[in-house]
């Protein structure tokens, strides 16, 4: 691949991105499928299942472009890639079950073929063997943020479930729950970068700040996929938020926005979940403008995460990190 000149951030798209690190991406996944071997069968056949159903990798990209930002010349970006891969599939394995989810990314869940119980389980084992994992880099300050990145998803998940079917929920409640849920890794994975190449706490900052807005913003998408796509595309249900009683920012707008029987439908949408009004839901989300404005708040993210970005030299690997930022707010998948 030709590598695009420093002064054409625009020329990066996700596919130039992927092959802009794909020797590392390579050694990340070689890692993975080395790390997930168990002598119990099923741990194996199920761990093989999840992590090679079609995800984006973006956790792992992200650490790795960070990494490479900085010039970093040993190997072990590769094994946190692998640990952070490792944790968000987990956080995947145990959200499919709390959501009682048939379909991620186009393929049946874990939980829908193998129970409920087999998928909790390996969840867990995916996660202790991520610990195993990551004490191999031997550094305090990686295990730190990675524990603390863990801990503070679950509370995310917690936050989540007690947002379930609660229409009153506010724009500000449901951001602090994707800064738990989803932000969290990708500010981790960006940080990680920094603490492995030992740069400065101004330096490291910027990358945990650029990671925190861009997961943001990636959520938020998700968020307007949800009632912009179909389920081929994104590669889940359609609606599925709205069943399982979710207050998503597209919905928390149009119910604060909608005239009242466009309101009056939201509210009992989320209020007892199903998809039985998704309809009447997806036209009051579109005439109240919802999606537009989640669209807005998803650009105002990716703003601050660019911003981050400013005080770096600027590289190949930067001008991709401002690409994925990009993307982030432009895919359609």
């Amino acid at each position: 691949m030709a590598h695009p000149t420093n002064n054409d951030k625009q020329a990066m798209d996700f596919t130039d991105v992927q092959a802009l690190i794909k020797h590392d991406m390579d050694a990340v996944n070689q890692l993975i499928h080395q790390r997930l071997h168990s002598e119990v069968a099923l741990i194996n056949q199920l761990g093989h299942y999840i992590v090679n159903s079609g995800g984006k990798r973006l956790r792992p990209l992200l650490l790795l472009l960070c990494a490479r930002a900085f010039d970093y010349q040993e190997s072990h970006h590769i094994l946190l890639a692998a640990v952070v891969e490792f944790i968000h599939t987990a956080t995947l394995l145990h959200d499919d079950v709390v959501d009682a989810s048939e379909l991620r990314r186009g393929q049946q869940t874990a939980n829908s073929l193998w129970g409920n119980e087999a998928s909790v389980l390996v969840g867990d084992f995916l996660y202790s063997r991520a610990f195993q994992m990551m004490i191999e880099v031997q550094n305090m300050r990686v295990m730190e943020i990675l524990s603390d990145a863990t801990n503070i998803i679950a509370e995310g998940e917690v936050l989540q479930l007690l947002n379930c079917h609660e229409p009153n929920t506010s724009e500000q409640q449901y951001l602090a729950v994707i800064r738990y849920k989803t932000a969290k890794l990708f500010e981790a994975a960006a940080q990680l970068s920094a603490v492995l190449c030992q740069r400065s706490a101004a330096e490291e900052q910027a990358m945990r700040t650029y990671g925190k807005h861009l997961g943001t913003a990636f959520q938020l998408i998700d968020d307007v996929l949800d009632y912009s796509s179909d389920s081929d595309t994104i590669g889940k249900n359609i609606g599925d938020d709205l069943a399982e009683g979710k207050p998503t920012l597209p919905l928390i707008y149009a119910l604060k926005h909608g005239n009242p029987q466009q309101q009056q439908v939201i509210f009992d949408a989320i209020k007892n979940g199903g998809k039985e009004q998704i309809s009447l839901v997806t036209e009051a989300i579109h005439n109240t403008g919802a999606l537009d404005y989640t669209v807005q708040v998803a650009r105002q993210e990716i703003e601050k995460a660019t911003q981050a970005l400013e005080i770096f030299s600027t590289s190949v690997y930067t001008d991709a990190l401002h690409s994925l930022a990009n993307f982030s707010v432009s895919r359609t998948y």
